[in-house]
C-alpha cells in the first residue's frame, strides 16, 4: 500500500491529476455536507460554551475516519459486499452484508435524529427558555459519540465514492484531505447561519430525513431485500438533487413573501 502510495504521487502533479483533484475534492465536499449539516444540529445538544469544539471535533473526527478508512476499504471493500447471513421467508428475503448494515444503520440514525428534532422544535413553546434549560442536556462525550458512529457511515459513502472516481490512491488521499479541511473551516460558519436563520433550520432538517431515508433504501437495495414480493430499489441521485433543489426554492421563496406579508 505504501509503495503504491509513492509510486501514484508522481501522477499528483500533472495536469491531469490535478483536474482529477479538484474535481474529486468538490465531490467529497457535496457528498459531505449532510454530514456537516448532522453534525451542526446535533452540536447543539451540548452546553453552548462546548459546541465550537463540539462541531471542530466532529468534523475532525470525520476528516481521521475517512483517511483511516480510505485505506481499510482498498483492502476490505470486497469482503464488506460479501453477505453475512441471508433470510428466506415466504413474506422477506435478504442477504445481509457488512456495507448493507452499515448504511442501513446510518440511514436509522438520521431518521431517529431528524424526527427528535422535528418533535422538539413543534413542542417547544419559548425556544430562548427552552435552550437556556435544556441546552447542556447532554455531554460532549456523548455528542461525540453520536458523530463518531454517523462519520462512520458518512465517510464510508465519501470513500467508496473515492474509490470508484479514480484508481490513484494519492490523488483519493488528497481530495479527502482537502474536503475535510474544507468541512472544518466550514463547520462554524453552517452553525451561525442556522442560528441566525431560525426557519432554514426545519429546511436543514428535512434534507436530513430525506438522506435517511435515502440510506435506508440503498440499504435495502445492497442488502438485496424483497418484502412481501416488492423489491426495495434505491432511490436515484437525480431524483434526490431535485426534490432537494425544489425544498430549497420553495423555502426561499416562502422566505421573502413571508418578509413582504410582515416587512
Amino acid at each position: 500500500m505504501l509503495a503504491k502510495l509513492i509510486a501514484d504521487f508522481s501522477g499528483l502533479f500533472s495536469i491531469s491529476g490535478l483536474f482529477t483533484v479538484l474535481i474529486l475534492t468538490a465531490l467529497e465536499v457535496v457528498m459531505g455536507f449532510d454530514n456537516l449539516l448532522y453534525i451542526s444540529i446535533d452540536a447543539r445538544r451540548a452546553a453552548p460554551e462546548a459546541r465550537g469544539f463540539v462541531r471542530r471535533g466532529g468534523t475532525l473526527i470525520s476528516l481521521a475516519m475517512s483517511v483511516a478508512l480510505l485505506f481499510i476499504l482498498l483492502e476490505l471493500v470486497r469482503a464488506l459486499d460479501q453477505p453475512l447471513f441471508t433470510l428466506d421467508f415466504s413474506w422477506l428475503h435478504t442477504a445481509l452484508s457488512g456495507h448493507a448494515l452499515i448504511v442501513l444503520f446510518g440511514g436509522w440514525m438520521l431518521i431517529r435524529t431528524a424526527i427528535r428534532e422535528i418533535h422538539h422544535m413543534l413542542s417547544v413553546g419559548d425556544f430562548e427558555k427552552e435552550g437556556a434549560r435544556s441546552s447542556a442536556s447532554a455531554s460532549v462525550q456523548s455528542v461525540l459519540t453520536s458523530m463518531t458512529l454517523m462519520c462512520l457511515v458518512f465517510s464510508f459513502d465519501t470513500v467508496v465514492a473515492a474509490i470508484a472516481f479514480t484508481d490513484n490512491l494519492a490523488i483519493m488521499l488528497v481530495s479527502v484531505i482537502f474536503a475535510g479541511v474544507i468541512s472544518v473551516l466550514a463547520a462554524d460558519k453552517v452553525a451561525q447561519f442556522l442560528h441566525k436563520n431560525r426557519l432554514y433550520e426545519v429546511l436543514g432538517l428535512f434534507v436530513l430525513l430525506l438522506v435517511g431515508i435515502m440510506l435506508v433504501a440503498e440499504g435495502g437495495h445492497i442488502a438485496r431485500l424483497t418484502i412481501f414480493g416488492f423489491v426495495v430499489q434505491p432511490i436515484e441521485k437525480s431524483t434526490f438533487y431535485f426534490v432537494l433543489a425544489s425544498l430549497v426554492i420553495v423555502d426561499v421563496l416562502q422566505g421573502r413573501f413571508q418578509k413582504k406579508l410582515h416587512p
